[in-house]
């Protein structure tokens, strides 16, 4: 297990406390999370595997508030995140959640630098602003040379290390990566995995990677296991 960032002796920043979600199907009530409690200290990344349908995606999105759990708990800083409305929520997110997916997700009629610009433009900051730090970013993931390139005429491993780009450029605390090694062959995957251990230390982020690499998971700080509903180590 990588030991570089190890810092899993702080105090939790992040806390998810018993959290729950079931789905009622025609009468029939389907558990996916019976219960699930994590504590991410500040700059700690946190691997998670488990067989498919274990529920690992459901619960990567509660815990970046794009999903609310039947029951439980987001503590940030003690203070509960699920009080908020959805429009708190909402900027809560675009401050202090970077997501990057399996699938990119980028917009292609935009370039890799507005791709990346896109957060900061959703909040209102100063395009000139944001143009300057996507363009500094974008060189931190070795892609200075491509920032005018369209997302079309990107590689895989290319867009992949866009979309990681955009994910930190609000410089948020939590990072949230579900099979970001998933798209990509064997060699790349392993290029934009340690770009995102890079990024993570850089700007002590938590990170929470849902991933079916276990050489990949286990390099990280901490590797869980979720099944049966539930987390463990």
């Amino acid at each position: 297990m990588n030991d570089q960032t190890q810092k899993s002796s702080g105090a939790a920043k992040f806390q998810a406390i018993g959290i729950e979600k079931y789905y009622e199907e025609v009468g029939t009530r389907i558990e996916v999370l019976k219960g699930v409690d994590l504590h991410l200290p500040q700059g700690e990344m946190v691997a998670i595997v488990g067989a498919s349908g274990t529920g690992k995606t459901t619960l990567l999105h509660i815990l970046g508030t794009l999903d609310r759990p039947t029951a439980g708990k987001l503590l940030y800083d003690g203070v509960e995140v699920l009080k908020k409305n959805d429009v708190e929520l909402s900027v809560y997110r675009n401050r202090m959640v970077g997501f990057v997916f399996q699938f990119h997700h980028l917009l292609p009629e935009f370039t890799a630098l507005e791709n990346v610009m896109m957060p900061g433009l959703i909040a209102g900051r100063d395009k000139y602003e944001m143009a300057e730090k996507a363009g500094d970013i974008l060189g931190k993931v070795r892609l200075a040379d491509r920032i005018q390139h369209k997302v079309g005429e990107l590689s895989g491993g290319e867009q992949q290390r866009v979309a990681l780009a955009r994910a930190i450029i609000m410089k948020p605390l939590l990072l949230l990566a579900d099979e970001p090694t998933g798209n990509l062959d064997t060699k790349t995957g392993y290029k934009v995995f340690q770009l995102l251990q890079e990024m993570s230390a850089e700007y002590s982020l938590s990170a929470v990677m849902v991933t079916h690499n276990l050489e990949l998971a286990n390099e990280m700080n901490r590797c869980l296991t979720l099944a049966e509903g539930k987390l463990q180590e």
